[in-house]
């Protein structure tokens, strides 16, 4: 916010996991989906000046808490969370109207002329605000006309971590602590080269991304680039194929009734997919098991449920890297009026892990995200889902730099609940969510479609060869 008509004395901003739009992709919702696992947050933070007031829990497993209220906005009455002046605007504002719009930082920012060096740091797996950092330095970097005013750094860190121990992150090992190569290569000498006077030029890159899979940092001029030469990023098509077959060529075409023309499953809100392994702990950040670490758990759970699909790629034979954010195009039907679509890409490790038998198999989520399917016209004006009818979904998911190795397979994951870190839809269109009741909450019949026209995909940024 500093950065907003800056004081003369600000010399340079580094923003670390920015806060930036609280609807689109941080905080407080998902492209229309409420992150109700931050509802002790506001409690918290909004029942007292001094956070006298603590949130409490009913349940050793918050799955079976948020299930039993029904609703989040039945939650919020029984804990009194109405006395609250931002969860009232919540609960008055849950599409993304000028409330929400006016407020996000990287719409203001794109409108403000670039006074100050700016370094922004984005964590590749920040479970709190994933969104914000890319979103500014979309905004901001176009004014940055010599290169030379705008840097983002990327690291494999959950919310924070940068100014922490970045040598694991859960399962995963980097073999160097990440966070100290940053603050001491990266953050120190950028700080030096703007606070100080006798301080040496600065020699950090105007992009500094750690490169996941690899494990190595790449020193960029812009971003996505995915390298410093000798390459380019293409936005390539992965396509959901029949029988549960991913695949950059597509099956579509190849029809003829005797392969069903989509793969379905039920959603069923009375038994909704956990966004991570039961028993949920309430959100904590004493150990990785509390809510740090939830993105990079592995995706084995999910994707032996019957409401859970995964599509799967051959073993890959080369290295596929991608820079920049994948992007949904899901061709979808339901049997209600409204639905949720969680798209997972992840990296499926072989049978066997020299030297790390715990990551035997394990299915690392790269980029993950959902859409509230009353949106797909307008996020400002939700409306029903025509029932049945095969309709595109298209959104982009969070930005990762990663290289899938040899010996590894591609997957695609896609569902229709994350809970409780979301609110359930209840399949049936009501106009404010949060007010469901329970008779609203019906099963549903998916459909994903791989047909000629209708072919679903996920574009992944690809880098090739230019």
């Amino acid at each position: 916010m500093a950065l907003v008509n800056p004081h003369p004395a600000l010399k340079v901003s580094v923003p670390m996991n920015p806060m930036v739009d609280g609807w689109m992709g941080d905080d407080w919702f998902h492209n229309g989906a409420f992150r109700q696992q931050n509802m002790p947050y506001i409690y918290e933070q909004d029942g007292s000046r001094t956070n006298d007031y603590h949130w409490w829990t009913s349940n050793y497993d918050d799955y079976d808490m948020f299930m039993e209220a029904g609703s989040a906005g039945e939650l919020g009455k029984r804990r009194g969370l109405e006395q609250t002046g931002f969860w009232r605007k919540i609960l008055e504002h849950p599409s993304y109207d000028s409330f929400w719009r006016e407020q996000a930082v990287d719409k203001i920012l794109g409108k403000e002329p670039l006074k100050v060096p700016v370094m922004l740091v984005q964590s590749l797996w920040d479970q709190e605000d994933i969104y914000g950092a890319i979103a500014v330095y979309k905004a901001i970097e176009p004014k940055d006309t010599n290169n030379d005013r705008v840097f983002l750094v990327m690291g494999p860190w959950h919310h924070g971590q940068e100014i922490g121990d970045g040598s694991t992150l859960g399962a995963l090992k980097f073999h160097s602590d990440t966070a100290l190569y940053f603050r001491q290569h990266i953050l120190r000498p950028f700080l030096d080269h703007y606070l100080k006077d006798d301080a040496p030029k600065s020699d950090v890159a105007p992009v500094s991304a750690f490169e996941t899979g690899t494990n190595e940092w790449r020193r960029l001029n812009s971003w996505p680039s995915g390298c410093d030469r000798g390459c380019t990023v293409k936005a390539t098509p992965v396509y959901l194929n029949p029988g549960l077959k991913l695949s950059f060529q597509s099956t579509a075409g190849m029809y003829n009734g005797g392969a069903s023309a989509s793969e379905e499953y039920v959603s069923d809100p009375a038994k909704p997919v956990p966004f991570r392994s039961r028993p949920i702990k309430p959100t904590g950040y004493d150990t990785c098991d509390q809510w740090p670490c939830w993105l990079v758990d592995d995706q084995r759970e999910a994707s032996g449920r019957p409401d859970v699909l995964a599509f799967k790629s051959d073993v890959l034979t080369e290295p596929v890297k991608i820079s920049g954010q994948p992007t949904v195009n899901l061709f979808a039907s339901t049997s209600g009026t409204d639905s949720d679509w969680v798209v997972k890409v992840i990296d499926v490790y072989p049978d066997e892990v020299t030297g790390d038998a715990k990551m035997g198999g394990y299915q690392l989520a790269v980029s993950m995200d959902i859409f509230r399917g009353r949106y797909r016209e307008s996020l400002e004006t939700p409306k029903p889902i025509a029932a049945n009818e095969p309709l595109l979904y298209r959104w982009s998911l969070p930005t990762a730099n990663h290289v899938f190795l040899p010996g590894h397979r591609i997957m695609i994951q896609v569902q229709s609940s994350w809970f409780p870190l979301y609110d359930r839809n209840p399949q049936t269109f009501v106009p404010n969510m949060f007010w469901a009741r329970r008779g609203d909450y019906k099963p549903a019949t998916q459909r994903i479609y791989h047909l000629p026209g209708k072919a679903s995909f996920v574009e992944l940024p690809l880098v090739v060869p230019r």
